[in-house]
């Protein structure tokens, strides 16, 4: 591992707060993290204290060892750098582009529907790994790391499976439906003279006065007066028109137009009363001769919706008397293929206001505005419309591309954006690192805190004589066989050193790794020093991947309390967290099945939702199961004194009131039905010994 530092935080993963001078890199890459998965950032932890002393009356233990802090139990998604995001103003922007602090279009579960919300980018990388090209019905192109999940009819999906058994993984196949609006649409040039006129020309003619008045006047040679005003509330369209008249040298004044009153907004206008720059902007607005080009077309096209467009009740409509006007509009989204309707309201006038409306729904509404690039941007805000389009994304192919892709990533705060038209999930992870100065979400997954030199700190401190021999637990906070120790080894190698001394431990862990240790633990458990705790929330294999994305499956747990137990290793089974409403009715089914493997003891915990984990939550919650959300909060609640979170010491672990009863009652009479114990087995420290001489070595790997 190579200690020293790069010159700064990696690129799109810094997070404001982080403590100084304490972390240096490590040259790590977890074995269990193949190419196609964004790398986890590995940092070393260079504090000296290995054990850690709890005073809670709460916990079961004084002293744990945490080689890790972090946890790598996520998944990691990417795309490529040049998908088009949808931005809060209705914009895109490729995904390369975007940063931490960008406001975008997220999604969250409202009832039957999901709707569009604005949310922020929270962090923002980039990595380098195989892909995979899926093209969709509507001609939609994504390209995707097999890792990335998108919104299917049936759920969130990942773009390619596993192998069948306990690690299979809901994932696309030709066919499945993707959710959102389809592909969008290219944006014009901004800077194309033709797109600069075609937008005066909508803007101007259709909300401007541009009017010459020829007098004869007494004394003098004429009293013509030459006027062009534009007046509007919205000063992005204003200020568009005033620099693109500047391109084509003609400078206007500033003016207010009207003054806020009441609920009217303040009006600013534009505007010259001189001869050569009226007559230049008549000639700018002029209709062009024959064949009209597309660039022109959108500019007017965006020009005329700023003027007299609106979006409203899901329908976007351009309205004007002007018939030369209309017959412009529907020749100019006629040639861009875009289906409209035009309604005739008051035909008894003169010239009657003629309505042409878009047809399509939101996504023809997308299309329109990615096509014309308007430049008022109310008039793109969806914020609430529900994700419904009748345009075809059904899977047509999943290729995987040859070599390694550049792809991007994003975390944002509803846990998904809309990439090119599809609604696609983020990493987004539960936040335990925030009192290390990291992030609530991406943090605790790709910034893992090492402490590699964890054996020799664990010896020093059982060797000392100021130690007093007891149970340790591993670990208290982060899961010790979590996929980078499978390459580093630090858990087995402190159980290494427990094993020279005998002293007791309690492993704590949701993962099968443990098995791997069985040899050093069937030796402590020879002098009453060892048990492993596996922690099964679910039996159900689908809801475990959804609620613990690369744990072990629940049944690779129970055939490890089953190996464990056949080694002489006692075992208990943690049913945590207890989810009520969703998982709590499997509480006699997991302590049944744990039993069977030969668990000797159970312990329950309630679902504890402290500080920023309340909210993710809450988000999973509406994401996945949105007709119990309603249910599962409330009875948190109602074991948490209202709230969704206890931190009293005594109620904060078991929770109180009527439902944690309920609980308790279940679970204790499940466990005395099974033949569970009361209490579980009591760990020695009768064989503890300390090293014969100060300092001596240990072997501190043991057996392979």
């Amino acid at each position: 591992m190579d200690g020293a530092a790069p010159p700064g935080p990696p690129r799109g993963r810094a997070a404001s707060g982080n403590p100084a001078n304490r972390f240096t890199h490590l040259s790590i890459e977890s074995e269990e993290a193949p190419p196609e998965k964004v790398p986890t950032l590995y940092l070393r932890d260079t504090t000296r204290g290995i054990i850690a002393r709890n005073d809670s009356p709460d916990v079961g233990f004084k002293t744990s060892v945490n080689p890790y802090r972090g946890c790598e139990h996520g998944c990691v998604y990417c795309l490529d750098g040049e998908t088009p995001i949808l931005m809060a103003n209705g914009t895109t922007r490729p995904l390369h582009s975007l940063r931490a602090g960008d406001e975008i279009y997220g999604t969250r579960r409202d009832g039957w529907y999901r709707r569009y919300v604005r949310t922020r980018v929270l962090a923002h990388w980039e990595t380098s790994r195989p892909a995979h090209a899926i093209t969709l019905a509507d001609g939609t192109r994504l390209i995707a790391s097999g890792d990335h999940r998108f919104l299917t009819g049936r759920g969130w999906k990942f773009v390619t499976g596993t192998e069948q058994g306990p690690n299979r993984r809901p994932h696309l196949t030709l066919h499945n439906e993707l959710l959102g609006t389809g592909r969008f649409a290219v944006g014009p040039d901004l800077a194309d003279p033709a797109y600069r006129r075609g937008y005066l020309a909508g803007l101007i003619r259709g909300d401007g006065h541009l009017a010459s008045h020829y007098y004869e006047r007494a004394g003098r040679s004429h009293g013509d007066v030459h006027q062009f005003r534009l007046a509007l509330v919205d000063e992005e369209a204003l200020e568009r028109a005033r620099s693109y008249l500047a391109d084509f040298d003609v400078s206007v004044d500033h003016m207010v137009f009207q003054e806020a009153v009441g609920d009217r907004r303040r009006m600013n206008g534009i505007s010259t009363q001189a001869r050569a720059k009226v007559e230049r902007i008549r000639d700018l607005v002029r209709f062009p001769a024959g064949e009209r080009a597309e660039a022109w077309r959108r500019g007017f096209l965006a020009g005329i919706y700023d003027a007299e467009g609106s979006y409203s009740c899901k329908t976007l409509r351009l309205s004007n008397t002007d018939a030369e006007l209309v017959d412009a509009i529907t020749a100019s989204l006629r040639s861009f293929e875009l289906g409209f309707a035009v309604e005739v309201r008051r035909p008894e006038d003169r010239r009657p206001v003629q309505v042409v409306r878009l047809t399509g729904g939101l996504a023809a509404c997308l299309r329109f505005w990615h096509t014309v690039g308007n430049a008022i941007s109310r008039k793109r805000d969806i914020e609430g419309r529900a994700i419904k389009s009748g345009v075809n994304l059904s899977v047509r192919s999943i290729e995987p591309l040859p070599g390694a892709s550049r792809l991007f990533d994003i975390t944002t705060g509803t846990g998904d954006f809309i990439a090119n038209g599809v609604v696609s999930h983020n990493c987004f992870a539960r936040p335990t690192h925030e009192y290390l100065g990291f992030s609530a979400g991406l943090d605790f997954e790709t910034r893992i805190l090492v402490k590699e030199d964890a054996p020799e700190l664990l010896r020093a401190e059982l060797a000392s004589p100021r130690w007093t021999p007891q149970t340790i637990a591993m670990s208290g906070v982060t899961d010790c066989y979590q996929p980078i120790e499978r390459k580093l080894e630090l858990t087995r190698r402190c159980l290494a050193v427990l094993v020279e001394l005998r002293n007791p431990v309690v492993i704590v862990t949701k993962n099968a790794l443990v098995r791997r240790d069985g040899d050093l633990l069937a030796d402590l458990a020879r002098d009453r020093a060892a048990m492993v705790c596996l922690s099964i929330t679910t039996l159900d294999g689908e809801l475990a991947q959804r609620m613990e994305p690369r744990t072990s499956h629940p049944r690779r747990r129970l055939e490890a309390i089953a190996d464990l137990t056949a080694r002489g290793v006692p075992c208990a089974v943690l049913v945590s967290p207890v989810v009520p409403g969703l998982t709590d009715h499997e509480m006699p089914g997991i302590l049944a099945a744990a039993r069977e493997a030969g668990a000797v003891s159970a312990r329950f915990l309630p679902l504890r939702l402290p500080g920023a984990v309340a909210e993710l939550f809450q988000q999973w919650l509406a994401e996945h199961y949105p007709d119990r959300r309603d249910k599962v909060l409330n009875r948190i609640r109602s074991l948490r004194g209202g709230r969704l979170n206890d931190p009293r010491f005594g109620s904060r672990m078991q929770g109180e009131g009527i439902f944690a009863e309920q609980m308790r009652a279940l679970f204790e009479t499940s466990c005395r039905r099974l033949g569970f114990p009361e209490q579980g087995p009591e760990l020695s420290t009768a064989a503890f010994r300390r090293p014969s001489e100060p300092g001596a070595q240990l072997d501190l790997f043991g057996s392979s």
